[in-house]
C-alpha cells in the first residue's frame, strides 16, 4: 500500500443496474487490500439481490434511512453510523425506506471487481 490522499470529488459516479448510483473513490492498486465506493440509492427503490464471490463487504450508514436484508436474517432498519457487515458469498439488498438519498461507503476486502459481482434478480 502507498501512502496517498483519495479526493472524492475526484470519482465519477455511475448508475448501476443494481438501481443505485457508485463512485469509485478507492479502488486501485495503490490499496491491495480493500476498495472504497461511495453507494447512493434514491428514495423508495430497493436494490437488486446480489453477492459477492469470495469478497466481504461493509456498509457504513452515511445518510438516509434503510432497511437491509442478508441472506435469511430478519430485515434490519439502518441509520447514520450503523456499520453492516456482509461474508462473501452472501446475497444482499438495501432499500432506502425515506424521503432523502440513502448513501453509504462499501468497503470490500479483498478489492471489489466486477467478475465476483453475482446477479441474483429473476
Amino acid at each position: 500500500m502507498q501512502p496517498e490522499i483519495k479526493k472524492a470529488n475526484q470519482a465519477i459516479e455511475f448508475e448501476t443496474d443494481e438501481r443505485c448510483h457508485i463512485t469509485e473513490v478507492a479502488n486501485d492498486t495503490g490499496d491491495e487490500f480493500v476498495s472504497i465506493a461511495r453507494a447512493r440509492v434514491d428514495p423508495g427503490v430497493t436494490t437488486a439481490w446480489h453477492k459477492l464471490d469470495n469478497i466481504s463487504e461493509r456498509y457504513i450508514i452515511i445518510s438516509g434511512q434503510g432497511r437491509v436484508e442478508i441472506d435469511d436474517l430478519e430485515s434490519v432498519d439502518v441509520a447514520p453510523g450503523d456499520v453492516v457487515r456482509i461474508p462473501p458469498d452472501i446475497r444482499q439488498r438495501i432499500t432506502n425506506t425515506g424521503h432523502d438519498d440513502l448513501v453509504f461507503y462499501a468497503v470490500c476486502a479483498p478489492p471489489f471487481r466486477q467478475d465476483n459481482y453475482v446477479s441474483l434478480e429473476q
